[in-house]
């Protein structure tokens, strides 16, 4: 049983570590990656989807996103999507085509990138912790049920705490290195 419980609450961890490490890896320091609007989105008819639902997103260039929303009404609604979100980019509609230029990385523009990247880890902190509460809760209705002692849910809490410890300590690695990354020039 409390097996069972660290073994589910580290798979779960782990899984938050690895969404980190791909959301981490869409903020770039120069270069365009289509990735960087995943989490923009759109408002379709009265509800809220990705960039992604509404049209397509690829690479003009290397410094230059493309994005062709698939109805022509839409085109405004997506460019002001795009420039209302934290990213600080300045799109400009051509006809059909949303031409979305990565700025340059100027000092201010890698401070508010390392904000983006903060509050990506802070995130992930958060779904650590919650994966924490949520294994003790587990443990909690197992003691409460007399499946398992007193004695053995304080040393399965202790565990889950010394794990929740090094996912955090992992995800404050992981924002090191991604500041180092955007601060180098």
């Amino acid at each position: 049983m409390i097996a069972d419980v660290k073994k589910s609450a580290e798979q779960k961890m782990q899984k938050s570590l690895e969404a980190l490490r791909v959301d981490l890896g869409k903020v770039r320091t120069g270069r365009a990656h289509t990735g960087i609007l995943d989490h923009v989105t759109v408002d379709y008819y009265g509800s809220q989807v990705p960039i992604g639902q509404v049209a397509n997103v690829n690479l003009i260039d290397s410094r230059t996103i493309g994005v062709t929303p698939w109805e022509k009404k839409m085109v405004g609604v997506v460019e002001k999507a795009i420039r209302d979100s934290d990213l600080g980019l300045n799109p400009s509609s051509q006809g059909d085509l949303i031409r979305v230029p990565m700025p340059a990385l100027t000092e201010e523009r890698r401070r508010d990138l390392i904000k983006v990247v903060r509050h990506e880890a802070e995130n992930a902190k958060v779904a650590v912790r919650n994966i924490r509460r949520d294994a003790n809760g587990t443990l909690k209705e197992l003691e409460k049920d007399k499946t398992i002692s007193e004695d053995d849910e304080r040393r399965a809490e202790d565990d889950i705490q010394k794990l929740t410890d090094r996912y955090v300590a992992e995800v404050e690695k992981m924002l090191q290195i991604k500041e180092t990354d955007l601060m180098a020039v």
